[in-house]
């Protein structure tokens, strides 16, 4: 299913990029579906093929007006439901954004540390990631005691380790192989 949101995102990111409305896009649709994600009977009537087309074009005509959303938004959404896709809306809202973002020439990092960092080490590891990666960095701080020391950096499916457990294993794999 992953295509289907992908080619739903991609759709969507490209009308937003070109009327200029990429974050709007992103923050209604955020809205709409955390409104989907609490209403059991919203999700029934979008995903159910008994409900007719026009009853479901009624309510979401009804809940974008209310929310002051975008005709993209209520558009993208019509045409969803029409093809019986409304069950993978957070999907695609998840894979919009991170289209917009690669377009966007921007990366999102996870960053797991042993400590909290400062603020100066935060801004010059995201300065060194900018430069291996050439992007507009976004990162993610977490804690993970068991790192030791030092930082693991995930951007995408590429993984910088800089944490003392890491050099510890990798000192006992030599050792031992010698």
């Amino acid at each position: 299913m992953k295509s289907a949101s992908l080619q739903y995102a991609t759709a969507l990111a490209d009308i937003a990029l070109e009327q200029g409305a990429a974050e709007p896009v992103k923050k209604q649709l955020a809205e709409f579906l955390a409104l989907y994600g609490e209403s059991a009977e919203l999700r029934n009537s979008l995903s159910s093929p008994a409900v007719e087309r026009a009853a479901k074009h009624g309510v979401i005509e009804k809940i974008t007006a209310r929310m002051g959303a975008s005709r993209i938004v209520r558009n993208f959404l019509f045409v969803v439901t029409d093809n019986q896709r409304a069950h993978l809306l957070p999907e695609i809202l998840q894979t919009f954004e991170s289209v917009i973002r690669q377009r966007q020439g921007m990366a999102e990092a996870e960053v797991s540390s042993a400590a909290e960092l400062t603020a100066g080490q935060k801004t010059a590891l995201q300065q060194t990631l900018e430069r291996l990666t050439g992007k507009k960095i976004q990162a993610k701080y977490t804690l993970d005691p068991g790192l030791l020391g030092g930082a693991v950096v995930r951007i995408g499916d590429t993984i910088y380790d800089g944490s003392v457990k890491n050099r510890l294993n990798q000192m006992r794999a030599r050792l031992s192989a010698e």
